[in-house]
């Protein structure tokens, strides 16, 4: 299974200072420098909800590139080659051989990689309102109170209502959502959905962190699970995929754990060491 680094980059001109400080000393792996620069570079391929998280994570990704580029080097091998960073890890790497029982138990505890899940057609109206606002969402409810009484009372009136009133995109086709999939929504709109029998309105306001929410299910078609023996190369595939990754994750702990790296706390990182 192969390992896949960024080629390292190349070193840029020094770019206008703008947004949040980054920081800019150098990071030393046994002495050897990763600039900040680099890092700076390397960060367009490690999106994320913040600059540093980015920093972060680009900062690690290239230690961990050193640090194997260092051991392989020590075993002879051109450490600017990817395909030897693969011979380092297909050396260093022993996966521990396939346990048809674990294997079961696998494919019995994630019924949603190996079927199919939930589904369910519905329809909503949201009265969006702030989780932090008690007020709004008190006169929310209210509102929201007001529609379904009037969803009840005609059901065949909500895709009006919803264009005139809904804050959801689906207000557009009326509040129509398509096929929503267990686990593709909030757990109480999912816990209500399951609750409801198709063609039923719910009875109450359905409460969530967007707002409050009018709610009909038009169909449902329940999940379904392919049996073990149906699958047993893909749970297989899963297993060596995991026992694989979790190796060489304590490969490049012990290598981390051997070396003197200064700049960057690598035992702190928060990120997958490899992908």
């Amino acid at each position: 299974m192969a390992v896949h680094f960024h080629a390292p980059p190349e070193r840029p001109a020094e770019p206008a200072r703008q947004g949040p400080d980054l920081p800019e000393q150098d990071i030393l792996v046994d002495g050897t420098p990763i600039t900040a620069r680099e890092v700076a570079a390397e960060m367009q391929h490690h999106p994320a909800d913040t600059a540093e998280a980015a920093w972060n994570a680009a900062a690690q990704a290239l230690v961990i590139r050193r640090l194997l580029q260092d051991a392989a080097a020590a075993r002879g091998l051109d450490p600017e080659d990817d395909g030897a960073l693969d011979a380092l890890l297909e050396a260093e790497i022993t996966v521990p051989a396939l346990d048809e029982a674990a294997a079961r138990r696998w494919h019995a505890a994630h019924p949603e990689r190996f079927g199919a899940p939930d589904l369910w057609e519905a329809s909503h109206i949201l009265i969006a309102a702030d989780p932090e606002d008690e007020a709004e969402r008190v006169a929310a409810l209210a509102r929201a109170e007001e529609i379904l009484a009037q969803v009840q009372a005609d059901p065949d009136s909500l895709p009006a209502l919803a264009r005139l009133h809904s804050a959801c995109p689906s207000r557009d086709q009326g509040g129509h959502l398509g096929q929503v999939a267990r686990g593709s929504t909030v757990p109480e709109f999912e816990t209500v959905l399951a609750s409801l029998s198709p063609g039923q309105v719910c009875p109450v306001v359905v409460k969530s962190r967007y707002g409050m929410h009018v709610v009909q299910l038009h169909a449902h078609a329940p999940a379904t699970r392919t049996p073990y023996e149906a699958v047993a190369d893909r749970v297989a595939a899963d297993l060596r995929a995991q026992a694989w990754r979790a190796a060489v994750r304590q490969y490049i702990a012990v290598l981390a754990g051997r070396a003197r790296i200064e700049g960057f706390d690598f035992a702190a990182a928060d990120g997958p060491l490899v992908q």
